[in-house]
């Protein structure tokens, strides 16, 4: 089983950025998939989630700016980030959730 997600970086506040993960070992198209990320000294939080019919959830804090995606023929899921605010870096993290499937996590950093 592989989560790999890639897309982090820096970026400006008000800036845009993409995630994706690619996963392999895993019956993706049966899967909810997730974005979560971990604020340095915090615990994990859901950032998004689609479930295979695509019903999406996400966060509070994220609606109107994120937009959470799969492709079950490339068994990926992505995440377009826009209007990015200012905010200490956070390890964003791919997930099957409910298999407990997690990826080693892509470093977002928002800062001027």
């Amino acid at each position: 089983v592989q989560l790999v997600e890639s897309g982090g970086g820096l970026v400006q506040p008000g800036g845009s950025l993409t995630l994706s993960c690619a996963t392999s070992g895993i019956p993706f198209e049966l899967y909810t998939m997730g974005w979560y990320r971990q604020p340095p000294g915090k615990q994990r939080e859901l950032v998004a989630t689609i479930t295979t019919g695509s019903r999406i959830n996400y966060a509070d804090f994220v609606k109107g700016r994120f937009t959470i995606s799969r492709d079950n023929a490339k068994n990926t899921v992505g995440l377009q980030m826009n209007s990015l605010k200012p905010e200490p870096p956070a390890v964003y993290y791919c997930s099957a959730p409910v298999m407990n499937y997690w990826g080693q996590g892509t470093q977002v950093t928002v800062s001027s």
